[in-house]
């Protein structure tokens, strides 16, 4: 019992001191920022430059995990913490990359103030002592958004020693690209103290055009002693308890950061070139030689020079050997240096050489290891460039002959690049002699390329037996699959499996002497450029015994953009044996640049008992100039594939295929783009069309879509010339409701060929975009239903004695509009006549006519916004003019109405005779003066009396959402719960009191910040000394928006209601509105965490109050004609008279005529088939809102799509 209690007790002691180990440890500055997590929080380790156990910075926190700005002018140009903005910006992300939305914060540079070479820093807290394998994992954003260069070193990182002695670590390529990227930042070993340093160097450029976010230091930590444990038979142990394997002793690495396992290595022959050359000779046949240098020598400002350090000193001072173009050009492509002879060795007691190389830039164009004994061959080889990193080299060599090492290194005459050597041990196997061999044998030139460089691999033979093509990574070619190169620079590597008896070969994953904690991975050479159709195919192992072998990914690397997110990605296991095959297409798609192609693989474990292999690679239909044959051509309903259209890979994020959610069948596919989605990075995602054959005559390009969310992007349609150049014809932003839209783009003739694109712009994160239905005809478009005057007229003319315009604020003179309706921005376009006396003559006139429109039985509302400004800026009437008869006026305004834009409509009932709307200014001898449309949109029902109550059941009347960001941030949606998927909303509306009925809501999500507003706008109302606002609101309890009424006068807000929490179903309110001047019912919805506000029913009685009391004299409005619409009406009304009494009179002199026939017979004989549409079709009304299905096999589009059938009034509608 005594001897148990005393155990007990120094059981306890022992626990006690190492407890007390751990607190002083965490308390100590020894413990601070060295990469461990000392203290159980990990408080050790915040502002480092990193906080948490993870040890990432994300800039969100105030501190920025320590990181100062510390640039020598500051004021000139600096870093600095920034969030996007309530708009896309011009310049800088269009979000964080952590985040991913506006919301998100990141460092960014200032723009630059002089125009003189300007430098900014960014600098970290000091860090303790790393690892060889330590790595900087970030995202960086370079872009040149002012046109004016980025300059050779925008960006660069470096580390910054105890002497404050700097070495660069990384330069990334100075290439310009509207994203996020990711790089690795190889650190290496750095001891005792150091910093890093982000800089940017530039004499021109704008705010953010330099940025980086979302910082993960890896692999930094030195090796940590096993707790409780010894170190593993396969491993030794540092004097700082820690272990590393019996393959790193003595291979020119302190991997125990104590030197450890470099102490007891004297039988090495290790030279790290500080004292010389080591008998290693430089003398070469070459006129380009291998020099000892180091970083100092040769150059300390000119950043893109030298490998920026040595190896074994990760320093500027340290030596190494060195290769590059000479000042004076490049004579011979390559230089060799050699060791001294050495004795010979055998397959038990081989010689093994370990090296460190540096091949960074475009000028590396490889290293190889050969042996001269009797001949010279080579025994190891790395082609091309590896980036801003020392990797680890080892090389076994087994000869019967005395024999010397020759290291011979490829140089391409490029701008800037070179190859280091560092730290080359030769193990105690490779024994000096004096002996020397005779005369080897030079091996003989690989000869010429049988083709330029470009038509390399690009995948159309230029050359006899397709030789140009024969060594591309493909592995049909008899040699194609030893154009896979290993780029692998840590401990996994890929090897080529061949077996000529039983014609097997294919790749696989094995161990590799790397020191980084990468993934395996090899290259292609460089491809393309390729096309649309362009795909990958492959099969795939993971095998083996164990539940989880690893992970395989596909990936491009392209020359321009640099690594590209995964294309194809696989993890875990496939099988145990041969069974464990699988077959894999990848989409490789259109590439402009060239690109390499690269196979990235980890395995858990290497061992014979698990298998990373890949065989049988092909590409197909990979041609640039192959386009693959699509039965619908551009029409394409999505159903099955995207038909003429591909994604387009150099842009942000693809569209993606939603099912469920069509605007065809309902329940079909439909192409979209959740800008919600936290994985969205970046601003753009395009759909391009196949290349178009140039034609005659004008196009119409007709599709549906959705703008759906309160903060949503933007979809642009786009036209691309034969060069390339962009230009906008179509676009629509903001809030459009959760119903689907059609819409008619005119494309007018190209004498060139051409693409057309759909753009959808990530301006918004809390949204979704949405396409379905695609057709392209070639013939012009009839008036579109909805048309802004963005990117082009709409197909809308303009005669008289002045033209109208078609202008933004930055192309007009003084006279104008400050900004259209559409956008609210200078940029916005609008059609404008210039009314002054001196271009319009009073009584001259000016009218806008638009395309011919088809008529249809039903009348139609034609909306629209105008501007008119100055002193007599003269009148503006909108007329329908028929094909046949007179034109009939629908509208008319005539006065100065101050600097806004105003709605007007008007009805229009054609009975199926094709009209055209004609916008006719008349001057009145104005000085600086103007009349402006905008915004004119057709709605397939008749316009509502100002005041009615809308019931949001077919749209949002004359409600809108404005697009000033100086106003608001989101936006109000209309949905109804039947459709909705993403938003939590009412379980049904006011109106119908059912899931159908639709309501305009404002929700919370965290895609957005708290306290953003959305402000919905009532149109301009008269004066009034008493008008009635009702309508119904819902917030339950659970919500924290803020809903408030304002009446906006003279651009000032007058509070009218709060509404405070609600906590049940919908509410009515009553709200009494006095104005002395002219206004505006203003609806703000103000942003919480959590929660939907929601309006239904508004109404507004104009001149008279809630008590039913008529409190004006005169509420008629001046600007609506109807006038027009009710002669027209008579008029049809009496056409129509006319018709069936001339029907009647036919029919019954028709029937006296039957009943005289010989041998008639009473009963009805079949009637022919009739063409056309069935009457099965959509009939709008507030219990259904969808789209019957016929029986019909006649789709209006023609395009092969599914068997929907429509009227001719219901083609161009709002459907939910």
């Amino acid at each position: 019992m005594v001897q148990l209690r005393s155990s007990a007790l120094i059981l306890l002691l022992t626990l006690q001191f190492a407890a007390g180990s751990l607190v002083r440890r965490c308390l100590s500055p020894e413990g601070k920022c060295d990469f461990v997590c000392d203290c159980s929080d990990c408080s050790d380790e915040d502002d480092c430059g990193y906080r948490g156990k993870d040890f990432q910075c994300d800039f969100e926190d105030a501190g920025m995990c320590g990181w100062t700005d510390q640039s020598v002018n500051a004021a000139a140009y600096s870093w600095e913490k920034r969030q996007r903005g309530d708009s896309l910006p011009d310049s800088g992300p269009s979000s964080d990359y952590t985040l991913g939305t506006a919301t998100g914060s990141f460092m960014g540079v200032s723009a630059v103030k002089t125009e003189s070479l300007s430098t900014a820093v960014l600098i970290s807290p000091e860090m303790k002592m790393s690892s060889p394998t330590c790595r900087l994992r970030l995202r960086y954003f370079l872009w040149d958004s002012g046109h004016t260069g980025l300059g050779s070193t925008p960006l660069w990182a470096s580390i910054l020693h105890q002497d404050s002695r700097e070495a660069i670590v990384w330069r990334p390529e100075a290439t310009s690209v509207r994203g996020w990227r990711e790089a690795n930042i190889f650190l290496g070993q750095i001891t005792p103290g150091f910093r890093i340093r982000l800089n940017s160097q530039r004499s021109k450029g704008q705010r953010g055009d330099v940025a980086v976010d979302h910082l993960e230091f890896l692999d930094c930590a030195v090796p940590l002693p096993l707790p409780g444990e010894e170190c593993p038979t396969n491993m030794i142990e540092c004097n700082r308890e820690g272990c590393v394997e019996q393959r790193q002793v003595c291979d020119g690495t302190d991997d125990c950061g104590d030197r450890t396992d470099e102490d007891n290595c004297e039988e090495y022959k290790s030279c790290d070139f500080e004292e010389g050359l080591c008998d290693w000779d430089l003398t070469s046949l070459s006129r380009l030689k291998w020099v000892r240098t180091n970083q100092q020598n040769i150059s300390s400002t000119d950043h893109l020079k030298g490998p920026g350090r040595d190896h074994s000193d990760n320093s500027v001072t340290g030596h190494f050997l060195y290769v590059t173009v000479p000042d004076g050009g490049l004579t011979d492509d390559w230089a060799a240096f050699q060791s001294p002879h050495l004795e010979p060795t055998n397959s038990s007691h081989p010689c093994k050489m370990v090296m460190y190389t540096h091949q960074f830039g475009p000028r590396s164009g490889g290293l190889t290891v050969l042996v001269a004994d009797n001949k010279i061959y080579p025994v190891w080889g790395r082609a091309g460039a590896l980036g801003d990193v020392w990797v680890k080299a080892e090389v076994e060599i087994v000869t019967n002959s005395t024999f010397q090492i020759v290291i011979v290194a490829a140089i391409r005459d490029f701008a800037y690049g070179g190859i280091a050597i560092d730290s080359i041990v030769l193990s105690p196997e490779c024994r000096l002699t004096a002996a020397k061999n005779c005369c080897a044998a030079f091996p003989e030139s690989p000869g010429q390329p049988c083709a330029e460089p470009d038509k390399m691999c690009d995948f159309h033979p230029d050359c006899a037996d397709a030789e140009d093509e024969a060594k591309c990574g493909d592995f049909s070619y008899t040699n194609g699959s030893s154009g896979w190169i290993d780029t692998s620079i840590g401990s996994q590597g890929w090897l080529l499996y061949e077996n000529v008896t039983a014609k097997e070969e294919y790749l696989y994953v094995a161990s590799a002497p790397g020191q980084q904690m990468t993934e395996a991975e090899t290259r292609t050479p460089f491809l393309g450029p390729t096309g649309p159709a362009c795909t990958l195919s492959f099969d795939f192992a993971l095998s083996g015994n164990p539940s989880h072998i690893g992970e395989l990914s596909v990936r491009v690397i392209d020359s321009l953009l640099g690594p590209q997110p995964k294309l194809w990605e696989i993890s875990g296991k496939t099988g145990t044996g041969e069974e464990a095959w699988r077959h894999a297409e990848v989409n490789i798609g259109v590439r402009k640049h060239r690109f390499q192609l690269a196979l990235e693989a980890h395995a858990r474990k290497i061992c014979s008992c698990t298998r990373i292999k890949v065989k049988n690679v092909r590409f197909g239909s990979c041609h640039a100039d192959y386009f693959p044959s699509s039965p619908t051509a551009l029409s394409c309903n999505f159903e099955d594939g995207l038909c003429g259209w591909y994604q387009d890979n150099s842009d942000n994020f693809d569209w993606t295929v939603l099912d469920g959610m069509d605007h065809t069948i309902e329940i079909g596919r439909s192409l979209n783009v959740d800008m919600w989605s936290p994985s969205l990075r970046g601003a753009f995602g395009r759909l391009i069309s196949f290349t178009q054959s140039p034609g005659p005559t004008d196009y119409c390009l007709s599709f549906f879509y959705k703008l759906y969310g309160s903060n949503t992007g933007t979809l642009n349609v786009k036209l691309l010339d034969n060069d390339g150049y962009e230009v906008i014809l179509w676009t629509r932003s903001g809030a459009h409701g959760n119903v689907w839209h059609e819409a008619h783009c005119p494309v007018p003739h190209q004498l060139t060929k051409f693409q057309l694109m759909f753009e959808a712009v990530r301006s918004g994160f809390d949204g979704r975009v949405a396409i379905d239905d695609v057709t392209f005809v070639d013939r012009s478009c009839t008036v579109p239903r909805t048309c802004s005057f963005e990117g082009q007229q709409c197909g809308y003319s303009t005669s008289g004695s002045v033209q109208w315009l078609h202008r933004n604020r930055q192309t007009s003179n003084a006279s104008g509009p400050k900004t259209d309706h559409t956008l609210e921005t200078e940029l916005g376009f609008y059609m404008m006549a210039n009314t002054a006396g001196d271009t319009l003559p009073s009584g001259g006139t000016t009218v806008l006519t638009s395309p011919v429109r088809q008529g249809v039985a039903k009348t139609e509302c034609v909306n629209f916004w105008y501007h008119m400004g100055g002193e007599n800026p003269g009148s503006l009437t909108l007329y329908m003019k028929p094909a046949k008869g007179e034109r009939v006026k629908i509208f008319s305004s005539s006065q100065n109405q101050g600097d806004v834009w105003r709605h007007g409509n008007g009805n229009i009932t054609s009975t199926l005779v094709d009209w055209q709307l004609e916008f006719e200014v008349v001057g009145a001898g104005g000085k600086d003066t103007h009349v402006a449309v905008d915004d004119i949109f057709i709605s397939a029902y008749p316009c509502e009396d100002q005041g009615s109550k809308c019931s949001l059941e077919r749209g949002m009347c004359s409600w809108s959402n404005t697009q000033n960001i100086e106003v608001d941030q989101l936006d109000w949606e209309l949905t109804n719960q039947e459709v909705e998927r993403h938003y939590s909303t009412p379980a049904e509306d006011h109106t119908l009191g059912t899931e159908k009925g639709h309501f305009l809501f404002f929700p919370s999500s965290n895609r957005t910040a708290a306290n953003q507003n959305a402000k919905l706008l009532s149109p301009h109302l008269p004066p009034t000394k008493g008008t009635c606002l009702k309508f119904w609101a819902y917030k339950p309890s659970s919500s924290n928006n803020e809903l408030k009424v304002w009446r906006l006068s003279d651009n000032k807000l007058h509070q009218l209601l709060v509404v405070s929490d609600l906590g049940g179903p919908w509410k009515r309110f009553d709200v009494d509105i006095v104005a002395t001047e002219e206004y505006q019912i203003v609806f703000e919805g103000i942003k919480g965490t959590s929660g939907v506000v929601a309006l239904d029913d508004i109404e507004y009685t104009v001149g008279v109050n809630c008590a039913k009391e008529v409190a004006d004299v005169s509420t008629s409005s001046a600007g609506q004609d109807n006038t027009g619409g009710i002669a027209a009406s008579i008029i049809v009304v009496l056409l129509l008279i006319g018709t069936l009494i001339g029907l009647l009179i036919y029919y019954l002199r028709t029937r006296q005529r039957v009943k005289a026939a010989p041998g008639s017979s009473s009963s009805p004989s079949p009637s022919p088939p009739t063409a056309g549409f069935s009457n099965d079709t959509y009939e709008a009304n507030v219990e259904q809102d969808h789209v019957t299905v016929s029986s019909v096999q006649n789709h209006p589009m023609a395009a092969g799509f599914n068997n929907v059938s429509y009227s001719a009034d219901a083609r161009e509608r709002e459907v939910a």
